[in-house]
């Protein structure tokens, strides 16, 4: 029996990269996404490795959504090995110019998305005494970034909500891990929010992100995925992708100069 692997957000970037990596690595696949023509070209790709796939076009925004994804992966393998939480969105502006809807669309994807798929499976991992859950969080649960205040929020409550789990979880058996990437060259940018003091701020905070993603040493979907490998062959608890080591070492050695680094980064038009 091949093992098998739930991973959200799997149509593109890390998520689908993920799906690819676990499928040459023998797992049978389950990917969830909200666009069923991206969806079903990834699975696709799955299928050409020669591996099962199951494409569920998902909102992780929708916990009767996500009981649904559930009951049809364990309605069609029967088990699950492996819970591969990557669905997010990116937002990027000053604290007041984001909407209480902004804050929502950041919490019940980047949060509440993992919170429901964690819930609907761990009744299924803690009955079998075995599992893998993989929360891909980001630098910013680790590193407090201005003008990423609602994404920083989310992302470490995602680490909060990892850590506690690993602790609480592996002496029943069940692997909770962490991947905290920096900023990743992907297509994220397709739905990531951008906000500011108008509407020239906000274009060059847009454009301020697609320079930086330009740069050749920004790491792609296909390192994140491999961190994720990392954290489920080796039972890692966390994994700190590339760059993103040398962010975190910073801001623990000069907290106050990174912080006034990161402000005149992200600042732009707000002077005040």
């Amino acid at each position: 029996m091949a093992p098998t692997a739930l991973v959200t957000g799997s149509s593109e970037g890390i998520g689908k990269a993920t799906a690819l990596l676990l499928a040459r690595q023998g797992y049978d696949l389950v990917l969830a996404a909200r666009h069923s023509d991206r969806l079903e070209a990834a699975a696709s790709e799955v299928r050409s490795l020669g591996r099962d796939v199951l494409p569920v076009v998902t909102d992780m925004r929708d916990p009767v959504q996500v009981t649904t994804l559930v009951e049809k992966t364990l309605g069609h393998y029967g088990h699950l090995d492996v819970l591969v939480n990557n669905a997010g969105i990116y937002l990027s502006g000053p604290i007041e110019a984001f909407s209480l809807e902004d804050w929502h669309q950041a919490i019940d994807l980047n949060l509440w998305g993992y919170i429901y798929t964690i819930q609907a499976l761990l009744p299924h991992f803690l009955q079998r005494g075995t599992g893998t859950i993989v929360n891909v969080s980001s630098i910013g649960g680790k590193v407090s970034v201005p003008y990423l205040t609602p994404y920083c929020t989310t992302k470490f409550a995602v680490t909060g909500l990892t850590e506690s789990l690993h602790s609480e979880l592996s002496p029943k058996g069940i692997h909770v891990a962490g991947i905290y990437p920096n900023v990743i060259n992907s297509d994220f940018m397709q739905r990531a929010i951008f906000r500011g003091k108008d509407e020239p701020d906000r274009q060059a905070r847009q454009e301020q992100l697609e320079q930086v993603l330009k740069v050749p040493v920004v790491e792609k979907p296909e390192d994140v995925a491999q961190a994720i490998w990392d954290a489920i062959a080796h039972k890692k608890a966390e994994v700190i992708v590339g760059s993103a080591n040398m962010s975190i070492a910073a801001s623990r050695l000069f907290p106050s100069l990174m912080q006034w680094i990161f402000r005149k980064t992200f600042q732009l038009k707000d002077q005040t």
